[in-house]
């Protein structure tokens, strides 16, 4: 039987050349002026270059000129078809890619093969729509393909990415042939799970298969999340050293989760020894090493680094290093460094990232300059997520602005965002910090009827805040006994706070009893109920927390607060001397209690 396809013409080696280097130029007026040439020399219908030129369209953000391209050749193979879909994908077009599918199938052509099903598999997952996956399974049950390890592995990952655990692993297990990466897509989602790691490893050891860096990097990361891990980690970084057969990117990210991992597990100078020995260090790890300084406290250091970085190995800071970074800075210079961070980052030309924006408005909310965030979320977050306008919301609250809070809320869902916990939690304090009693419960009611919310902690702990504050402590107590989860130390000391306001003793009293006994071994409580108790005169009640205190051996430490002045921080302990200015700070705090009392 002989094929219906044409005998395609050789391709000249330079065009072949040039077509190779399109999709990685990125050019748009490259590929057009290419596109010329081939029309030209009269190679417009050769599939091979097609192809290229279709990806290469794509990579210039032109996915409407492969498509044009797509339906201007006569004679459609499915390796056409697989690369249309696969453009689709690349470009967020993913309602089209089963309609492209459809028609592949109707073609006399082609047909549908192992990719174009494995690429339908690894878009269901993206998207999570698992209808769509079980239809693409069902699929390549009937035509026999799934003998075929990377279609398996596609779909394994699609009902990992889908949340069902079960499907994937029943694919696992009827799999008549598995490779490392069959193993590492069960093995992330058991790390996620935090459960059968180990066990799984060692039964893919006993199958005669070495883990490779993605399995390498999936197990250091648990070992640095989880306490107790530690020492398997240093098996596993035993065994990099052993092995030290991988490529250089592939070495430089298995060493960036060492670094990490030690840096967990506040083992900040091994974590410094690895970042010390390697080869080559890029942005990734010059970043790792900052943000484990920043994650054991050590801010002088990380920020040292920073200044090594660009002074000495000539590598550029990317917008993950400055969002590292900038928490050091706010720490070391408050205000003035921020905007130094900001200024850096319009220079660079950083000042758009979504990532970094968010943690500017953060930032600017915490030190206390409100209209900085909120220019940075106008002007600079061109492209909002839930994050950008929790973070936003969230400072418009801490600064008191209840109204503007609530209407951010409002619009952030009128534009098609769905809130997350931190805008739902940030809305909600902020009404209760302004008085807005009604919007807040409305949110509240909105958040778990509407938007599907599990009522967390944080939320209930807003609404007890939101309802005692206006005076409605019964309210309040009711919606504690009526809550699903076990009311923790942040509901109560929100009842606390209000009582404390509305001069309710029963209810001070009743709070700090449940909160004695949800934190038995915090001795704030039994000095605050205490000292409820003598105020009232009820020194029979004093005695008694004061010997229960006695019997647990529990004695609060002083209160501290510290200040920073020219480079130097000063620390003042609760009825402190010993400061050499100590004399001077106690008149003028004299003098500002007799300012606070005067009438």
């Amino acid at each position: 039987m002989f094929s219906t396809k044409p005998l395609q013409p050789p391709l000249p080696r330079h065009l072949l050349h040039l077509l190779q280097l399109l999709t990685k130029t990125q050019s748009l007026k490259l590929t057009q002026q290419t596109h010329a040439r081939v029309c030209y020399l009269g190679l417009h219908q050769h599939p091979i270059i097609s192809t290229h030129l279709i990806n290469a369209y794509s990579s210039s953000n032109n996915p409407i000129q492969s498509r044009t391209l797509f339906n201007s050749i006569e004679l459609k193979d499915a390796c056409l078809y697989n690369t249309l879909i696969n453009v689709h994908v690349k470009n967020d077009l993913h309602h089209e890619c089963f309609a492209i599918f459809n028609n592949m199938s109707q073609s006399i052509y082609s047909s549908p093969d192992e990719f174009t099903f494995s690429t339908l598999a690894k878009l269901s997952g993206a998207t999570g729509d698992l209808l769509a996956g079980k239809w693409v399974h069902g699929k390549c049950v009937k035509l026999g393909l799934l003998i075929d390890t990377v279609l398996a592995n596609s779909l394994m990952s699609m009902y990992s990415k889908c949340d069902r655990i079960h499907d994937a692993r029943k694919l696992f297990d009827e799999m008549p042939q598995r490779t490392v990466s069959s193993w590492n897509i069960m093995l992330s989602r058991y790390v996620k799970q935090d459960s059968q790691v180990w066990g799984f490893v060692k039964c893919m050891l006993t199958e005669g298969l070495n883990p490779n860096e993605f399995t390498l990097s999936n197990l250091i990361t648990l070992c640095g999340k989880r306490l107790g891990l530690f020492d398997y980690g240093r098996e596993l970084h035993c065994y990099i050293i052993r092995k030290m057969n991988f490529d250089v990117d592939s070495r430089v990210h298995l060493e960036c989760c060492l670094i990490d991992m030690y840096s967990r597990c506040s083992k900040v100078s091994l974590a410094r020894r690895v970042f010390d020995q390697m080869r080559f260090r890029n942005v990734f790890a010059w970043t790792a090493m900052m943000s484990g300084y920043l994650q054991n406290g050590d801010v002088e250091e990380s920020v040292h680094l920073f200044c090594k970085m660009r002074r000495t190995s000539g590598v550029e800071p990317n917008e993950v290093t400055l969002v590292t970074l900038l928490p050091a800075c706010s720490l070391i210079a408050g205000l003035l460094g921020v905007q130094q961070i900001h200024g850096f980052s319009v220079k660079k030309g950083f000042v758009n990232h979504t990532l970094l924006c968010n943690s500017l408005i953060d930032m600017y909310s915490k030190n206390g300059l409100l209209t900085s965030a909120r220019k940075v979320f106008d002007h600079d977050c061109r492209s909002k997520d839930a994050i950008s306008w929790g973070c936003m919301i969230s400072g418009c609250g801490v600064h008191g602005e209840g109204q503007e809070a609530v209407a951010l809320y409002d619009k952030m869902i009128t534009s098609g965002i769905k809130p997350d916990a931190i805008s739902v939690v940030g809305v909600l304090s902020a009404c209760s910090k302004s008085g807005l009693v009604e919007k807040g419960l409305d949110a509240y009611d909105k958040a778990i009827k509407v938007y599907g919310f599990e009522p967390t902690v944080e939320m209930c702990s807003c609404v007890v805040d939101l309802l005692a504050r206006s005076g409605q402590l019964n309210e309040a107590l009711s919606f504690i006994k009526a809550m699903a989860l076990e009311p923790g130390p942040s509901v109560w000391g929100a009842l606390v706070s209000a009582s404390v306001v509305n001069t309710d003793y029963e209810t001070r009293v009743l709070a700090y009893k449940a909160l004695i006994e949800i934190e038995p071994e915090n001795p704030s409580n039994y000095v605050s109920l205490s000292n409820l108790y003598a105020t009232s005169r009820k020194w029979d009640y004093v005695a008694d927390v004061r010997r229960t205190m006695k019997e647990r051996n529990l004695r609060k430490l002083p209160g501290c607060s510290w200040i920073t002045i020219n480079s130097k921080t000063h620390s003042f302990v609760a009825a402190d001397k010993a400061h050499s200015a100590s004399h001077k700070i106690y008149e003028i705090l004299n003098e500002l209690i007799l300012v606070m009392k005067r009438p």
